[in-house]
């Protein structure tokens, strides 16, 4: 079935691609001139624009890939899904002989109950901040610790830990200090977990903690704070990582900020140079979550107050690689704010 908002045409800008995909929570467009099918668009083609310091106000055409798969009218739906299954398609476009789009089947339509097919497992240790008081929860934080705030059947810092256990993560470490009692009998009797508690004596911050492990983990880790939700599929980044031979790499989201007023940029003694109308801006955020090399810890001292971009800053200044893997805005929540909380909440009460 054919979901028109998911249907662009050549001359929508890819800034105007990815507010879409985050409006309608897809991760591909379909490019149409008319009822004829022209290409795609996907997150991926957009990640590699931004990575590319492209122009994101160039229409889409001009990043349509010729190596796509499409699919033709006499394929037979054993074929379509096996095809979806290998390359892990989200949206399949369906053409006739004279090129119309006729349908487009979601991967939804035909894997009901199973997830998006994920590469080779990786078991690389997770560490997980949860030592923060959760301010912006309160007064629900008041009683609980933000780890343990629920959504479903399930809380905050299990979600969490379900999404690495999928791609084959089970050594899981998590700092706490606030309510950490609550925390630690949570997972008492939860013998399916293998956790690690670091305890902070006092707030650390979000690097802190870390200088208990240097001498507990000496591979390729996972660092992630207890409020943030992404929703990808975390070996692309595992792949981005490596390949760049990153010693960090952080998880961006790209945001869109548009001003509602016509914006002046003057020269020396207030000479106008340019003016424009209600101008739009792409932008990259920290969402919270990191792929590190052992040497961050070098730059860790035990026991002491450090925030982990100040540690990622120290190392850009001393030469080491760190590189950032854009994600859209649909695929983040920061569970930290009550309006985010509430969203996620609802999401998964209309999926009960």
């Amino acid at each position: 079935m054919i979901n028109q908002e998911q249907i662009i045409n050549r001359t929508t800008t890819l800034i105007e691609a990815l507010d879409i995909m985050d409006k309608i929570d897809k991760k591909l467009l379909i490019i149409c001139r008319g009822l004829y099918f022209e290409g795609v668009i996907s997150i991926g083609d957009i990640q590699r624009a931004l990575l590319g310091k492209k122009d994101l106000t160039r229409p889409v055409i001009d990043y349509v890939r010729s190596d796509i798969t499409i699919s033709s009218i006499d394929d037979d739906q054993k074929y379509i899904k096996e095809m979806m299954k290998k390359q892990k398609i989200e949206s399949m476009p369906v053409i006739d002989h004279e090129n119309r789009l006729i349908d487009v089947i979601s991967w939804s339509d035909l894997f009901v109950e199973e997830g998006r097919g994920r590469k080779a497992l990786i078991d690389f240790p997770v560490v997980i901040m949860a030592g923060g008081k959760g301010t912006r929860l309160r007064p629900l934080t008041n009683i609980i610790p933000k780890p343990l705030v629920p959504i479903s059947d399930r809380t905050i810092i299990e979600d969490i830990m379900c999404s690495f256990r999928e791609i084959g993560c089970n050594e899981f470490y998590i700092s706490v200090n606030y309510k950490k009692e609550m925390i630690e009998g949570y997972f008492m009797d939860k013998d399916e977990w293998n956790i690690e508690f670091v305890h902070e004596k006092e707030p650390l911050g979000t690097a802190g903690a870390l200088g208990f492990l240097k001498d507990k983990i000496k591979s390729t880790f996972f660092l992630i704070n207890c409020d943030t939700l992404v929703d990808l599929d975390i070996t692309d980044v595992i792949e981005f990582h490596e390949k760049n031979k990153n010693a960090v790499t952080l998880v961006s989201v790209v945001k869109k900020m548009s001003i509602p007023y016509g914006t002046i940029e003057t020269d020396i003694g207030g000479v106008v140079k340019e003016i424009k109308e209600k101008p739009e801006y792409v932008y990259q955020i920290n969402s919270g979550m990191y792929i590190l090399e052992p040497i961050v810890f070098n730059y860790i001292e035990r026991d002491t107050f450090a925030n982990i971009t100040d540690v990622i800053d120290q190392m850009i200044t001393s030469g080491q690689k760190v590189g950032a893997f854009p994600i859209p805005g649909s695929a983040w929540v920061d569970m930290g704010n009550w309006m985010e909380y509430l969203k996620l909440v609802d999401k998964y009460s209309s999926e009960e």
